[in-house]
């Protein structure tokens, strides 16, 4: 794969896939998101920053919940506003 370095405010994220979800679910977690049945037919809403430009508040590697509206897709990867992360989960 090629390097990606997100410009701006930008966030590269590789979000989890549904297998991923399920196992998080058999972890211990301090916080726990419950979603309806409808949202899993959805893509994830959460996912790993794999690389970061210009920002303040997230680092790579952390988790991070998004806005499903707000990315767009590079190869199989999400670019992402800052702004636009709505939590980092720890």
């Amino acid at each position: 794969m090629k390097k990606i370095i997100p410009l701006g405010d930008r966030v590269l994220v590789r979000p989890f896939t549904e297998e991923e979800l399920k196992k998080q679910d058999g972890k211990k977690q301090k916080l726990k998101f419950i979603l309806p049945d409808s949202i899993k037919e959805e893509k994830s809403a959460q996912g790993k920053v794999m690389a970061v430009g210009d920002v303040k508040k997230v680092k790579v590697g952390d988790i991070v919940l998004f806005s499903k509206y707000s990315y767009d897709e590079v190869e199989e990867l999400y670019l992402i506003k800052e702004e636009h992360l709505l939590a980092i989960i720890k």
